[in-house]
């Protein structure tokens, strides 16, 4: 079985993060591989950036086709990952998606817990594209700038820590998301910290392609997530416009 995860940045060490944490939590016979954006942003923290990195997002994967058995969409907030679903015919996980819902299956309400509040209302846009507002006890984050991986990772560890516990208390959470790709590969070690499980989207994102894939499931030929009828473009990759007109 082969996993894809697509990084719609541009930074290459939180690709590298994210490939350790998702090949560690991978079951035997399993590859994971990882690819970062061509272009565009060094990292998403709004609404205006995740509409451009999930176009990119949607390149990526078209340069995918036949490469992978699955594929996982690494940003909090899943950009494009409707659109990714309605086009292509592997499938395709949405690490915001995967990490929600695996929490669900662990208590009634989760948290989302992040390191910079210019994320949150996008991510609660992220909770209301899923529908699952009435299962979110909110999204919370440090009142603070960041500047290096490092700063996210280790200078601001235990605040966020602090901030986990104490939302955790006041808005009675029952599990704990940590979210942003610079903190995948860190829930196991803050489960040593925070009261209630921690959930690393990536690795819910893993566990949950190989389910998919193990399933068997076949591209929807109805609904509303179909393939769109083949249409011309401009301006676009050579293998999303392939795709786009059915070329491919």
């Amino acid at each position: 079985m082969r996993i894809l995860i697509v990084n719609p940045n541009t930074t290459e060490a939180v690709t590298s993060l994210m490939l350790d944490a998702g090949r560690v939590s991978a079951s035997p016979g399993v590859e994971v591989s990882a690819v970062t954006a061509p272009r565009g942003l060094p990292y998403i923290t709004s609404r205006a950036e995740a509409q451009i990195g999930g176009a990119i997002a949607l390149e990526m994967l078209a340069e995918a086709q036949g490469g992978c058995d699955a594929a996982i969409l690494a940003a909090f907030g899943d950009p494009g990952l409707l659109g990714a679903r309605e086009l292509f015919e592997f499938p395709v996980i949405g690490i915001s998606e995967a990490a929600m819902l695996t929490a669900c299956m662990l208590g009634g309400r989760f948290l989302i817990v992040t390191f910079a509040n210019l994320m949150c209302g996008w991510f609660r846009d992220c909770v209301a594209m899923h529908r699952l507002e009435d299962r979110c006890a909110g999204v919370v984050a440090l009142d603070r700038g960041f500047g290096s991986l490092e700063d996210v990772r280790e200078t601001n560890w235990e605040a966020l820590m602090t901030l986990a516990n104490a939302a955790v208390a006041d808005r009675d959470a029952d599990v704990a998301i940590l979210a942003g790709a610079p903190l995948a590969g860190l829930a196991q070690r803050a489960r040593g910290f925070i009261h209630v499980p921690v959930i690393d989207p990536i690795v819910a994102a893993v566990r949950q392609a190989e389910t998919l894939v193990a399933l068997g499931t076949n591209k929807a030929s109805r609904g509303s997530f179909q393939r769109p009828a083949p249409k011309a473009s401009s301006g676009l990759s050579a293998k999303l416009a392939a795709y786009l007109e059915h070329a491919r």
